[in-house]
């Protein structure tokens, strides 16, 4: 397929990264995004018919790739419990102008799942652990799972040696984790393994978000850097959400992603598809556009990618810098207060 071009928003901000989400399911019940009060055993979640399948997945991508998209991150809910999941990363590190698969997970099923990933062509993967206190652990993952069947998720992908690296998630959350900062940065120094602090958001409805739950980025930098001096480092392109430092006794890299303190909404090119179908501009999004319905009416691929386009083009998100906004501001007191953003779990992180 031949490149459009590169499509840019109102905000002049090109679209590079689709991140897909394959699975709306999670094995976890983390508080902040898919808390067991919600989402319980009667929870109806969707039916496989209501997601795309591999091959609509694939053409969204091939016209995402079109516009300029080089990176895709594959996410949840819980990716991993897609079957055939090795499969569809195969297909999609084919895809021509891809450069870049990605995943994201919570580890419980990424030891068995390893090798088949990296035949595939796997490029990286992110697991997202939030303390390596087992007490802790279980109360941010809604007891769904034992920590040690995580760390052996991300041993098994160290050692296996994707191209681009293994990564930690941790999201810090005031009065919850904050106290394993240095727990979590002192185990995984000097194992290659990077480590990403990330502020505590208020993505979707249903996670009781307070701003005095956030440790601001800069805290938690100063916590880290007073025990292991860092040095920052810039960034490896525009648009990169973490801010990255190194250890200065070559201990490795860390980042941080601080979207409440420090909002990035200006280099954001990330557009966000769920699994059944629906394109968001934003993770803060109120709503998306049904992809779906082109999918399997008949619209060819230039139907899809003029649709694709359409939606980038006049897109102007900027809710992390909204957010920012003193009380009292329009801004702030329209979109940016909204209680109907979508959940996480729905288009992923």
């Amino acid at each position: 397929m031949d490149r459009d071009g590169p499509v840019v928003d109102r905000r002049g901000r090109p679209m590079r990264d689709l991140r897909i989400s394959v699975m709306d399911r999670c094995n976890f019940r983390c508080p902040y995004c898919m808390p067991e009060a919600t989402y319980h055993e009667g929870f109806r979640f969707l039916a496989p018919r209501e997601r795309l399948d591999f091959d609509e997945i694939v053409r969204v991508a091939r016209a995402a790739a079109a516009l300029g998209v080089t990176k895709l991150r594959l996410t949840g809910g819980e990716p991993l419990l897609r079957p055939g999941l090795p499969d569809l990363v195969a297909r999609l590190v084919r895809v021509p102008g891809i450069e870049d698969v990605a995943l994201t997970t919570n580890g419980v099923l990424l030891a068995r799942s390893v090798a088949a990933l990296h035949a595939a062509g796997l490029h990286r993967a992110t697991v997202s652990l939030d303390s390596l206190d087992a007490a802790v652990f279980a109360r941010m993952s809604g007891g769904r799972a034992e920590l040690e069947t995580v760390l052996e998720g991300i041993a098994a992908a160290r050692e296996i040696g994707f191209p681009g690296g293994v990564k930690i998630n941790a999201v810090i959350q005031r009065g919850v984790n904050d106290d394993g900062i240095l727990e979590l940065a002192g185990r995984f120094r000097d194992t290659g393994i990077v480590v990403r602090f990330i502020e505590y958001m208020d993505v979707g409805t249903r996670n009781g978000w307070e701003r005095g739950d956030v440790v601001p980025s800069r805290e938690v930098l100063a916590r880290i850097d007073a025990r292991w001096p860092l040095i920052a480092l810039s960034p490896n392109y525009r648009g990169e959400v973490a801010r990255r430092y190194r250890y200065v006794d070559a201990g490795g890299e860390i980042g941080f992603v601080s979207s409440v303190s420090a909002p990035f909404c200006g280099d954001c090119s990330r557009a966000r598809l769920s699994s059944d179908g629906r394109l968001y501009t934003c993770l803060f999004a109120t709503e998306g556009t049904d992809l779906r319905a082109i999918l399997r009416d008949g619209g060819d691929d230039t139907k899809l990618r003029e649709a694709l386009s359409g939606i980038w083009r006049g897109r102007q998100d900027r809710y992390s810098e909204e957010r920012a906004m003193p009380r009292g501001c329009s801004a702030v007191e329209g979109r940016a207060r909204s209680a109907e953003k979508i959940e996480m779990h729905y288009i992923g992180g």
